[in-house]
C-alpha cells in the first residue's frame, strides 16, 4: 500500500464525504475489543464441506451471515535473492487463477509468512516470524494493543509456538525455531493469555510418557522446569543489557504465569476470578483431536476422540475471561490451526472435525459479544491465512475444474470432495465481519476477482484495525 492511500484511508476512517465534497466528522470510537479468528488453511469448499455433513445444507455458519463478506488474497512477498522465481507466483492473478489449474500451486504462502501479513501489515518471505523481508522485526498488532493498555491473547488447537500464533507474538528469523520462539513468547512478550497444545509430558493421543524429551514447543526443558515449580516471574533482557523483571502489564510488579495443563482447569478458568497471565497447555502433544491415533482417513466422527481434552471453544471461553476485565479491552486471536494439518494430510473427516470445532468457537464468541460486550464496541473478524489442499468437488475424468464446488450428499453422509495437492495453494479465501468499524474494511477491497468479487489483501487487516485504533 502506498503512503498517500495509507492517509486516504486514515481520512476515510474520521470523515464522510457526501456528494457536495465537504467532509464531516464521522464521531465513530475505535473498537474497544478486537476478535480476530483464523481457520488454517480453509477456503470456501472446506466451508461447504463442512456445513454439507454437519448442516445438510450451504449457508449454515453464523459468520456467513455478517454484513461484511469479502474474500482475500494471501501470496507471500517475493522469494529470497538465489532462489529460482520463474517457478513461482509473486502476487495473486485472478485470470490465471481460474482459468490455469495448476497456477493456484505455485506461489502460495506458508503459515508464517501469512501470520507475519495479517500481524504486522506488511508482506515477508515464507519461513520469516514477525521480521521483513530483510530480517528487521515488525510491531504486531499484539504490541500494539499493548501500547494502547489493552490484554492481549492467542489461542490455537495446535502447538503454542507454532507459525500462526508465533506470528502474532514473537520475532524469528524462522518458524522452525520453536525453542526460541516459545521463549520469545514467554519470556519477552507482554501477551497476557497463550493457550493451545504441545505440552511435553504428553504423546499424541493424550498419553502420559514415561520419558520427556521434546520441550522445544515450550522453549525448553530449563524453562519447562521453571514453568511447573512456579518460577514464573521470568526476566527479560533490556535494551539496556540489564536484566529487568518483566512486567506485562505496567502497573509496577511482575506478572507471573498461572499453567493450566487440563480440560477441568480451563473449565474452571471460564468463570469467576481470573489470574493477570495465563499459560494454559492441553494435556496433548500435537494437537486437541486431529493428529490423535486411529483411522485418519474414516468419515468424521468415526474414529474415537480422546477423552478428557478441552476444544477450541472451551479454550477460547477461558481466554475470554481472563482478557475481558482490562478496562481498556483486548485484543484475541483464536487459530483453528488443525484444520490446515488435516488438509496436508488429505483427512476429509479430521477436516470437518476441525471445522465443526472452530465454527463452534465462533458462535460462542458471538454469543459473548452479545450477552457481556456489544457489537458497538467489540469487531470481530473470522477468516484464513491460506488454503491449503486444493480441495474441490469430484471428478471422474483425468484432471479437474477448479470451479467445481464440493458436493451435498445430506447432513450425517460425507460430502462429495477430492483433494488435488497435499500442500498451500495461492488461492483467495473467504473473510468475513460484524461490529464495530467492520465496514471499514470495504476502503481496502479493491480489488476484484471474476468469481469472487472483491477481495483485500492480508496485510490490510493489521493496517484496517491499526487504523480503527489510531495507531498508524
Amino acid at each position: 500500500m502506498t503512503i498517500l492511500r495509507l492517509i486516504i484511508l486514515t481520512l476515510a476512517v474520521y470523515f464522510i464525504i457526501p456528494a457536495n465534497g465537504v467532509a464531516q466528522t464521522a464521531h465513530r470510537k475505535p473498537p474497544k475489543n478486537v476478535i480476530l479468528c483464523i481457520s488454517d488453511g480453509w477456503s470456501q469448499n472446506h466451508i461447504l464441506a463442512a456445513n454439507y455433513f454437519l448442516n445438510g445444507k450451504a449457508e449454515a455458519q453464523a459468520y456467513e451471515s455478517f454484513p461484511l463478506r469479502l474474500f482475500m488474497s494471501t501470496y507471500p512477498a517475493k522469494l529470497k535473492d538465489g532462489e529460482d522465481l520463474k517457478q513461482f507466483a509473486t502476487g495473486y492473478d485472478p485470470a490465471r487463477a481460474w482459468s490455469d489449474a495448476d497456477y493456484p500451486r505455485k506461489g502460495a504462502t506458508c503459515s508464517a509468512a501469512a501470520a507475519t501479513a495479517m500481524a504486522c501489515g506488511q508482506k515477508t518471505v515464507n519461513g520469516a516470524i514477525g521480521m521483513d523481508i530483510h530480517g528487521k522485526p515488525l510491531p504486531n498488532l499484539t504490541e500494539m494493543a499493548e501500547a494502547l493498555g489493552k490484554a492481549t491473547g492467542v489461542v490455537t488447537s495446535v502447538p503454542i509456538s507454532h507459525a500462526t500464533p508465533a506470528g502474532f507474538v514473537a520475532h524469528n528469523v524462522h518458524r522452525n525455531n520453536y525453542d526460541q520462539i516459545a521463549r520469545d513468547m514467554l519470556l519477552d512478550s507482554r501477551v497476557d493469555v497463550i493457550m493451545g497444545c504441545g505440552h511435553p509430558q504428553y504423546g499424541k493421543g493424550g498419553e502420559t510418557l514415561s520419558v520427556t524429551d521434546n520441550y522445544k514447543y515450550v522453549g525448553g526443558k530449563e524453562t519447562w522446569e521453571d514453568l511447573l515449580a512456579g518460577r514464573t516471574e521470568f526476566r527479560t533482557a533490556a535494551p539496556s543489557g540489564n536484566n529487568q523483571v518483566l512486567d506485562a502489564n505496567g502497573d509496577g510488579t511482575p506478572d507471573p504465569w498461572s499453567l493450566v495443563q487440563d480440560r477441568e482447569g480451563f473449565l474452571r478458568l471460564a468463570s469467576g476470578p481470573a489470574p493477570t497471565r495465563v499459560l494454559g497447555l492441553a494435556p496433548v502433544a500435537s494437537t486437541l483431536q486431529q493428529d490423535r491415533p486411529g483411522d485418519g482417513k474414516a468419515p468424521a466422527f468415526a474414529a474415537p476422540f480422546i477423552v478428557g481434552m478441552p476444544t477450541l471453544r472451551e479454550m477460547t471461553l477461558a481466554a475470554l475471561n481472563v482478557l475481558d476485565g482490562d478496562p481498556e479491552g483486548f485484543f484475541l486471536m483464536v487459530e483453528g490451526g488443525a484444520i490446515d494439518w488435516a488438509s496436508h494430510d488429505n483427512q476429509s473427516g479430521r477436516m470437518i472435525e476441525e471445522m465443526d470445532d472452530f465454527n463452534r468457537t465462533v458462535d460462542a464468541l458471538i454469543e459473548w459479544v452479545e450477552v457481556h460486550s456489544s457489537w458497538e464496541e467489540t469487531l470481530l473478524i473470522v477468516t484464513g491465512d491460506h488454503e491449503c489442499g486444493y480441495l474441490t468437488g469430484p471428478v471422474q475424468q483425468e484432471g479437474f475444474n477448479v470451479k467445481l464446488p464440493v458436493l451435498n450428499h445430506g447432513q450425517g453422509t460425507m460430502p462429495g470432495m477430492q483433494w488435488n495437492h497435499d500442500n498451500h495453494t495461492n488461492q483467495l479465501i473467504p473473510l468475513f465481519a460484524r461490529g464495530a468499524g467492520s465496514e471499514r474494511a470495504l476502503l481496502f477491497a479493491d480489488e476484484v476477482d471474476p468469481v469472487r468479487g472483491k477481495y483485500l489483501n492480508n496485510t490490510e487487516i493489521a493496517q484496517w484495525i491499526n487504523i480503527l485504533w489510531g495507531t498508524r
